[in-house]
C-alpha cells in the first residue's frame, strides 16, 4: 500500500524502530525492495535520486507509485537529495509526496532560504519535506564532498532551522559518509542526543551502508527512525551482473535480471532486520497510525 512519509517516521520512532530508505534506478531494484519488505511484513521507502529521476522521468515516478499501491506492505516513495527547484517541482507534479530539498551545500542562510521556499511548494502540494544542515561527506551517485568541506550537524542551529523552514523531517550529519567508510565510523553520539531533545521531528542518518550493528541501535535509541541506504545494494546489483555476463556461456537476460534482483533483496533483508523493522508492517495499519496518516492529509491542501 502506497503511505505516507510521515506517518512511517512518526510510527517508526513511536515503537523505536527505523524506516529503510533504498535508492532505487530501476524496475529490478523496485522489485528487490518490495519483496524483501512483503516476505518480511516490514514497511520500506523507495527513494530516487535525483540522477535516477532525471533517467527515468515520470514512468520510473509512476513505476515506483503503482509498485506502492499493489504492494501488501507500508511503502513509500521519496524524492532523495534534490539541490534543484526544477527536480522538486517535476517530483511533484508527476505525484510524489515526499522529497528531500537539500541546501546543504549552501551557505547556512541560502540553505534555509531554499529550504523554506521548496517547503511551502511541497506542501502546497500536500507532500512532506526532509532537509539537512551539517554536510555528509563521501560519494553518492557521482556526487563527491570532500572529507574537509564536511561539517557536523549543530544543534542550537537545527532549532532555529526547523522554525524557520517548518521542515517534516531533519537529516543531521554527526560523523556518518556517503558510499564506503574508509575508515571505522565514528558517530557523534552526545550530538545526535542533544539534537534529539531540542528537535521534536522525526531525524534521518545518510550514510547507512556500512554502520554496525551497536551503531545502528544507538542511533535509532537516540531517536534516528530513518536511514537510507545505497552503496551496498547497487554493489550487490552489479556484482550479480557481472558474475553472469562473465559466466563462460552467460545465461538467459531474465535470468541475469533475477539473480540481480535476488542479490539486492537479501541486502536489503539483512538492512530491514538491521533497522528493527520486521513484522511491523501491522503497526502501520493500527487506529492510531490511521488517525496519524487521516491527520497529516487533513494538514495538506
Amino acid at each position: 500500500m502506497l503511505s505516507s512519509t510521515q506517518e512511517l517516521l512518526e510510527t517508526a520512532r513511536r515503537n523505536s524502530y527505523a524506516i529503510g530508505a533504498f535508492n532505487v534506478y530501476n524496475l529490478e531494484g523496485v522489485k528487490a525492495v518490495i519483496s524483501a519488505a512483503a516476505d518480511n511484513n516490514s514497511p520500506a521507502m523507495l527513494q530516487l535520486h535525483p540522477s535516477a529521476l532525471r533517467y527515468g522521468g515520470a514512468p520510473l515516478v509512476a513505476m515506483c507509485l503503482q509498485a506502492a499501491k499493489d504492494a501488501r506492505v507500508p511503502i513509500a516513495v521519496h524524492l532523495d537529495h534534490s539541490t534543484s527547484a526544477k527536480d522538486i517541482r517535476t517530483a511533484l507534479e508527476v505525484g510524489m509526496n515526499s522529497i528531500m530539498a537539500d541546501g546543504s551545500h549552501l551557505p547556512y542562510e541560502e540553505n534555509m532560504a531554499f529550504t523554506r521556499e521548496m517547503t511551502r511548494l511541497a506542501h502546497a502540494k500536500g507532500a512532506i519535506v526532509e532537509a539537512e544542515i551539517g554536510r555528509i561527506s563521501g560519494t553518492e551517485d557521482g556526487l563527491t564532498i570532500a572529507e574537509k568541506e564536511a561539517k557536523m550537524t549543530d544543534p542550537d542551529q537545527a532549532v532555529e532551522f526547523v522554525k524557520a523552514t517548518q521542515v517534516d523531517a531533519l537529516a543531521v550529519t554527526i560523523g556518518n559518509v556517503h558510499g564506503e567508510y574508509k575508515s571505522p565510523p565514528r558517530l557523534d553520539f552526545p550530538r545526535l542526543k542533544r539534537i534529539r531533545q531540542l528537535i521534536p521531528i522525526p531525524l534521518v542518518l545518510h550514510g547507512a551502508s556500512g554502520l554496525p550493528e551497536p551503531m545502528i541501535s544507538q542511533s535509532i535509541h537516540l531517536g534516528v527512525c530513518k536511514f537510507n541506504v545505497n552503496t551496498e545494494v547497487r554493489q550487490a546489483y552489479i556484482q550479480a551482473l557481472q558474475e553472469e555476463i562473465c559466466r563462460d556461456e552467460p545465461g538467459d537476460l531474465l535470468d541475469g535480471m533475477s539473480g540481480a534482483i535476488a542479490a539486492m533483496q537479501e541486502v536489503i533483508t539483512a538492512k530491514l532486520r538491521l533497522f528493527g523493522s520486521v513484522n511491523k508492517a501491522h503497526l502501520h495499519q493500527s487506529p492510531y497510525a490511521q488517525m496519524l496518516a487521516e491527520r497529516f492529509s487533513a494538514e495538506r491542501p
